[in-house]
C-alpha cells in the first residue's frame, strides 16, 4: 500500500511506485539524487519521503511529524539552499556534516534535502563526497539537481539516482483538478504561477499566495495611470503580502524551537536558528518567484493577443485586463515586459532585495509596454 504522503505526487507514477516499494520493504538508501527540470516534482518527492522516513505511521501525511516537515520545522529534516548565487559554500557542508553527526532530535532518522545540488562544486562537493562515502547512521541525504551534467561523478556514483520526466500540460492539469476539485481555468492558472502540480494545488488552496497574484494583476492593469510613486507602493504591498504566508511558518519554527532548546547545545541551537533564517529566506524567495510568474503569465497573455494568435489566454479571469494593456502596446513591447520579468528572477537568483527587485522590474515594465514613468 503506498504512504498517503506519497500520492501528492501521483503524476510520477513510476517514482512513487519505486519510492513506495523501498519504504514498504524498508530498503531505503542513504542517499538519493532526484534529477528533472523545475516542476518536474523532485521537491514535492523529496517531502513526502522525508515524511515517510521521520513519521512514526511510515508517512500519513496527517501527523504533528508530517506537518512539520510540510512546514519545513521538523528539527531533523534540514533544507539547503546554495549559499551564494554561484554554488554550495564549504562552511555550509562542513556545518551539515557536523550537525549529521548528531542525534536526532525527536525522529528516528535525520534527512538532509540539497535543493539545486548541480551547483555543489569544488570544496565543498568534495567534502560532501567523504560524508556520502561513509554515511552516519540513521542519515538520509536527497540531493535535487536538474541535471547530473556539471556534477562531480563520484557524488552522483554515491547515490541512488531516481530520474524525473517532465509533466505533459495535460497530466499537470488532470492531477491539479483531482486534488482541488477545481475546474481546468482555475488549474491553468495555478499552473502558470507555481509550476509544478503539487504546488499548484498549494497555491489554490492558499488565500494569501492568491491574493498575491490577485495585487499583481491588479498592479499591471494600473501602471498605465500610475505614477512612479504608485509604482513604489504597489510593489511594497506585493512584498508585504508574500510575507503573509511566512508569519505562520515563523510562528512555527518558534514553537519547535521552544520545545528543542532545552536538549541543545549553544552551538546546536545557533545552527537550528541560522537554518530557520535561510528556511524563511527561501520561503520568501519562492513566493517572489510566484508573484514573477503571475506577472510573466498575464505578459505572455497580453503577447498572444498582440500576435492575434488563435488560442485561449491562461488568465481567463482577468480578460478584461490583457485586452487592456495590449491596445496600448506592441508585440516589441510586450517582449521588454517579458524580459524585464526574466531579469527581476535573475536578480532575486543573485540575492537582490525583493523589494528593490520588484520596483525596477515594474518601472521597467511600464516603459516597455509605452506608459513612461511621470512625476508628480
Amino acid at each position: 500500500m503506498t504512504p498517503a504522503a506519497l500520492d501528492t505526487f501521483s503524476d510520477q507514477a513510476r517514482v512513487c511506485d519505486f519510492l513506495a516499494t523501498a519504504v514498504a520493504e524498508k530498503r531505503l538508501s542513504h542517499a538519493y539524487l532526484f534529477v528533472g527540470a523545475p516542476g518536474s516534482g523532485k521537491h514535492e518527492a523529496a517531502e513526502a519521503l522525508a515524511k515517510c522516513v521521520v513519521c512514526p505511521n511510515g508517512g500519513d501525511a496527517t501527523c504533528d511529524e508530517c506537518r512539520r516537515v510540510a512546514h519545513r520545522t521538523h528539527p531533523d529534516v534540514r533544507w539547503l539552499m546554495p549559499g551564494s548565487a554561484t554554488g554550495y559554500l564549504v562552511a555550509q557542508i562542513r556545518e551539515l556534516i557536523e550537525d549529521a553527526s548528531l542525534a536526532p532530535t525527536r525522529a528516528r532518522s535525520k534527512v538532509y534535502v540539497l535543493e539545486r545540488a548541480e551547483l555543489l562544486r569544488g570544496t565543498a562537493a568534495n567534502a560532501l563526497l567523504k560524508t556520502l562515502e561513509e554515511p552516519p547512521s540513521g542519515v538520509m541525504f536527497i540531493l535535487c539537481a536538474r541535471t547530473t551534467a556539471s556534477m562531480l561523478p563520484t557524488i552522483v556514483s554515491r547515490c541512488q539516482q531516481v530520474p524525473f520526466r517532465a509533466t505533459s500540460p495535460r497530466a499537470g492539469l488532470d492531477a491539479v483538478m483531482r486534488s482541488c476539485a477545481t475546474d481546468e481555468r482555475e488549474a491553468r492558472i495555478a499552473l502558470a504561477v507555481a509550476g509544478a502540480p503539487a504546488r499548484a494545488t498549494e497555491f489554490l488552496q492558499s488565500t494569501a499566495r492568491r491574493q498575491v497574484r490577485r495585487l499583481v494583476v491588479g498592479t499591471l492593469d494600473a501602471l498605465a495611470r500610475d505614477d512612479s510613486w504608485d509604482v513604489l507602493l504597489a510593489a511594497r504591498e506585493i512584498v508585504a503580502a508574500v510575507a503573509v504566508p511566512l508569519a505562520d511558518v515563523k510562528q512555527a519554527q518558534e514553537d519547535a524551537l521552544r520545545e528543542t532548546q532545552d536538549f541543545l547545545t549553544s552551538a546546536a541551537l545557533k545552527q537550528v536558528e541560522d537554518a530557520n533564517k535561510r528556511a524563511l529566506t527561501a520561503r520568501e524567495r519562492s513566493g517572489m518567484m510566484e508573484a514573477l510568474a503571475a506577472a510573466e503569465s498575464v505578459l505572455r497573455d497580453v503577447l498572444v493577443r498582440c500576435e492575434a494568435v488563435d488560442e485561449a489566454i491562461v488568465n481567463e479571469d482577468a480578460a478584461a485586463t490583457v485586452d487592456r494593456i495590449a491596445a496600448g502596446c506592441t508585440t516589441a513591447g510586450a517582449l521588454r515586459a517579458l524580459d524585464a520579468v526574466a531579469r527581476a528572477a535573475d536578480d532575486l537568483s543573485h540575492n537582490v532585495s525583493p523589494q528593490l527587485t520588484l520596483e525596477v522590474m515594474l518601472l521597467r515594465i511600464k516603459e516597455a509596454l509605452a506608459c513612461p514613468p511621470s512625476f508628480r
